[in-house]
């Protein structure tokens, strides 16, 4: 051998293709695919899920209730983030910011994907640069009175605030919030003033119902139901085609008369821009698992919300929908917030 490679050195040429042989073999093994065990598998670690309004709202009761079942799917930590503020912009800004690695996601709502950039002048956001996952839930609004307003129905509703117009206050969850939307649209389907109160959360809105600082609230049946039960709220439609068997003894919105107030709170699961589809996909595959199994759905049926069809082409449709209907709803009534 040793003769060998004095021979080699003492031959410019065959030195000259030793080295070109060295080369390419350090090159070949170079492009070799590294073994599949060297790239962790997606999601290697928790994921923050975050919820634009405060702790107690529907948001916040579906982000925990699906993000949990979400977590099982994909054997890790859901952390639920409650970013309340400015009509969801807060939260949807904060997704904007974040790393696009599949490890911050958002439970979007009408107003953060549909109704704030129409509302409100400037946003630090596009809405539609959010790398859609799919459709989560949606629940019929619920509109409710405390014990201080006392009227029976709808009719004895409208007919009060058209007898005393702007003295009537309802909360919501804050400006540019689905139960503001509703709000509007009742105004609309009856003709009638109301002052909107925006609150942090739904929670605070119905506390601000039974503490009598406002007279009507709006919001979902899940944020609605237990204070009707215990008989501190007095439920006079829900706001939708048809009644709901988590409260089945109020009136449709075609029962009560108004048979244009149709609203409920939806939610959709959004990704920061520029999230790879391969971390998408397996989000929506495992929301869809996630949705699908029996104790998630009796649990979401036993509150009023119901499961929305999953996936990225589901929920594409769904908004541009709703863009829609809230363009003409939001001209009609005239509403900015700025």
């Amino acid at each position: 051998m040793s003769n060998l490679l004095s021979f080699r050195w003492k031959n410019p040429y065959l030195a000259a293709a030793a080295l070109l042989g060295a080369a390419l073999c350090a090159a070949a093994v170079a492009v070799l695919p590294r073994p599949a065990f060297a790239q962790a598998a997606y999601p290697a670690k928790p994921i923050k899920l975050i919820v634009p309004f405060g702790a107690g709202g529907i948001t916040d009761v579906v982000a925990r209730l699906v993000g949990q079942k979400l977590g099982e799917e994909l054997k890790q930590s859901v952390i639920i983030e409650n970013r309340a503020g400015a009509g969801g912009n807060i939260a949807a800004q904060a997704l904007a910011q974040a790393a696009p690695d599949g490890y911050t996601l958002l439970l979007g709502t009408v107003g953060t994907q549909v109704v704030n950039k129409m509302i409100y002048s400037k946003l630090a956001y596009d809405a539609s640069a959010f790398a859609p996952i799919s459709l989560v839930s949606n629940s019929p609004y619920v509109l409710a009175v405390g014990d201080s307003l006392r009227v029976d129905d709808v009719k004895g509703l409208v007919a009060y605030a058209k007898a005393n117009p702007g003295k009537l206050n309802a909360g919501s969850a804050g400006n540019a919030s689905a139960p503001h939307l509703g709000l509007e649209l009742f105004k609309i389907a009856t003709n009638t003033s109301i002052v909107h109160v925006p609150f942090k959360s739904g929670a605070e809105a119905i506390n601000a119902a039974l503490g009598g600082q406002v007279q009507i609230v709006i919001d979902a049946i899940p944020v609605v139901r237990s204070q009707v039960q215990a008989g501190r709220l007095k439920a006079l439609v829900i706001a939708d085609d048809a009644r709901s068997a988590a409260m089945p003894n109020v009136p449709s919105s075609a029962e009560a008369g108004v048979p244009g107030f149709l609203i409920g709170s939806w939610n959709a699961l959004l990704a920061p821009p520029g999230t790879p589809k391969q971390q998408t996909t397996v989000l929506s595959e495992a929301l869809a698992r996630a949705l699908a199994r029996p104790e998630l759905q009796a649990k979401l049926a036993e509150i009023g919300v119901e499961p929305l069809p999953t996936g990225e082409a589901a929920y594409t449709k769904h908004v541009r929908s709703e863009t829609d209907k809230w363009t003409r709803i939001i001209k009609a009534a005239g509403t900015k917030v700025d």
